[in-house]
């Protein structure tokens, strides 16, 4: 059943906020509050830039501490932050770049049981960091990138640091990496919704948008980060209509149920922005909108999940499509073009739709997340930085990761299907008490385990095509790890041209208890350099937690199709060392 929302309500607090921007009288820390190192902003605060680091000759070298506090409403946070105190900081990086992060975990092993209620696993029989998972492990994925499924590197399988450890990741990105929007966070299973739902995210900019979309050269570039967190308060029962199954937040400043006061983004009257949105929810569906004066804009959309949209025109360069509103299902990104409204517009809400997420889904309401302010000048008057600029010189686009595979010969077809059992019919709306599945047609349903065997083999340089089916009655979203895929159809129906795009995730709908099951078909690349294990999952990470996940194995091609020194290469391949020349000396993967 679709539960649908209330009006949006604008709370007194988004006034004053108001008032004191527009007298010039608000310094930019006016409604922070930081108790502790994962500051949260208080309601209809300035939405702020989130901080930036940048590579320097091919290499970003980043500190980050992983941390956890309880604010004042008993909400459990997670952050990650830098020695000097940035938290969750945008990291730009330029194809071919190394990313070297030192991770160290400072979150007490005795962290409360309401907090962290999961169900536990062990790191498997192939070590990497820690032996032994606790309720404070944690690693980091770097969703969306095509990097080394390796340890040290994009590995989640078996990776976990501890209470007082650390733990060095060198993450090379490939010459071919898509220009665009990611994101990190942590992937242990039985405590990513946790630690995620506390905010403990962060973009990453691989840089280069330009080259390949010229109408973004110049452009003062805005990141979005959108979190989910829990309702605070005594709400009415979870599925009740018009509540929230969960609050969310945009660049840390609160959304809160039950007034919905929406944080203040100000532009220059009439300016072109690009906006890059994360939906970096644990739980959360969301349906981008921008209204001026309650119509609906178009918002020229320029990137989905790291991805120049549209089909590429012969100067190599991608298209933007027009779209009112954008689906952003969990962990999904978008960048498009903003145009700020004139003086004359009295009301202009940057806001979420309503999206129904079936019978025994979430309740995503409809909901504001910022009002746009015009001022006169950029930030109150403040310089842009130049970091936060497009660049202006467009030069030619280099050859992207994932050309030719709408017309790459298909290698296997596969189909997979989401599904769930119900353990405790007396309590069924706590997740913790159903059992999730992703399955292979013909194989038994299993609950994740780090020491499974694959549930798929292939091997480098394939294309497939896999139908992905929802035997559930609420949506779930198909996220793979190391490379994207192109949606074909929707329910068996091939999708217009334009909407072939390429995805990191997608959402499968859900099953109304009768008729064929809903379901997606995308196209699989495996003609990069990655192999080795990864995994593939829903990414509402209640689901994952679950045992929504499962294990793909990538093997290394024949050294006959690989050429004169195939073997070697294979051996090379199959322990992370990169495919082509090293940039530098700094090796990114397991060591022989």
């Amino acid at each position: 059943m679709s539960l649908k929302s209330s009006q949006p309500r604008v709370g007194p607090i988004v006034i004053l906020a108001a008032i004191v921007v527009l007298l010039g009288i608000a310094p930019a820390g006016l409604f922070a509050q930081t108790p502790g190192p994962c500051t949260r902003y208080a309601a209809g605060s300035v939405v702020q830039d989130t901080p930036n680091l940048f590579s320097i000759n091919g290499v970003l070298r980043v500190n980050l501490i992983y941390n956890r506090e309880v604010d004042a409403d008993g909400r459990v946070l997670f952050c990650f932050t830098t020695p000097s105190g940035k938290e969750s900081p945008t990291l730009h990086v330029q194809p071919g770049d190394l990313l070297i992060i030192k991770l160290t975990n400072e979150v007490p092993e005795s962290v409360p049981a309401t907090a962290m209620r999961m169900q536990m696993t062990n790191s498997g029989s192939d070590v990497c960091g820690a032996a032994n998972q606790t309720p404070a492990s944690v690693n980091m994925h770097f969703h969306g990138t095509n990097v080394a499924p390796t340890c040290h590197s994009d590995e989640v399988i078996h990776t976990l640091v501890n209470t007082g450890q650390s733990f060095t990741y060198r993450v090379r990105f490939p010459e071919d990496e898509t220009p665009g929007l990611y994101w990190y966070h942590p992937h242990v299973h039985g405590s990513a919704n946790a630690a995620v739902q506390g905010g403990a995210s962060g973009a990453i900019v691989v840089t280069g948008l330009e080259r390949v979309q010229p109408a973004v050269s110049g452009l003062r570039q805005r990141i979005f980060v959108i979190r989910d967190q829990n309702v605070t308060g005594d709400p009415p029962p979870f599925g009740s209509n018009n509540v929230p199954s969960w609050d969310v937040s945009m660049n840390y400043v609160p959304i809160p149920y039950p007034d919905y006061t929406p944080g203040i983004i100000q532009m220059k009257p009439g300016e072109k922005e690009l906006w890059r949105v994360a939906n970096a929810s644990a739980d959360t569906q969301l349906d981008l909108q921008l209204q001026y004066d309650g119509t609906p804009q178009t918002l020229q959309v320029v990137g989905l999940d790291g991805a120049p949209t549209g089909p590429r025109d012969k100067k190599g360069h991608g298209t933007i499509i027009p779209m009112t509103d954008i689906l952003l299902p969990t962990a999904a990104r978008a960048e498009f073009i903003v145009t700020a409204p004139p003086a004359t517009v009295s009301n202009a809400t940057f806001l979420t739709l309503n999206v129904d997420t079936g019978a025994i889904g979430d309740n995503d309401p409809q909901r504001p997340l910022a009002l746009i302010q015009t001022v006169a000048g950029r930030d109150a008057g403040a310089p842009i930085k130049r970091e936060l600029t497009m660049p202006t010189v467009a030069e030619a686009p280099g050859p992207q990761r994932f050309d030719g595979l709408a017309t790459a010969p298909v290698t296997a077809q596969r189909t997979l299907y989401f599904s769930e059992v119900i353990t405790d019919e007396q309590d069924p709306g706590d997740w913790l008490n159903t059992q999730f599945f992703i399955t292979v047609a013909g194989a038994t349903p299993q609950v994740f385990n780090p020491d499974n065997p694959p549930a798929i083999t292939t091997t480098q340089g394939a294309v497939e095509d896999w139908t992905i089916e929802n035997h559930s009655e609420e949506v779930h979203e198909f996220h793979l790890h190391q490379i994207h895929f192109l949606l074909l159809a929707i329910n068996g129906v091939p999708v217009p041209a334009a909407q072939q795009q390429l995805h990191d995730m997608i959402q499968v709908p859900y099953w109304t208890g009768t008729g064929p099951y809903p379901s997606v078909t995308v196209r699989m690349d495996f003609r990069g350099p990655d192999v080795g294990d990864f995994v593939y999952h829903c990414h509402i990470l209640a689901h994952e937690d679950g045992g929504m996940m499962a294990i793909i194995r990538v093997l290394p091609r024949t050294a006959s199709a690989a050429g004169p020194y195939g073997r070697l290469r294979t051996l090379l391949a199959s322990i992370g060392w990169p495919s082509e020349e090293p940039q530098s000396s700094e090796w990114c993967g397991r060591r022989p």
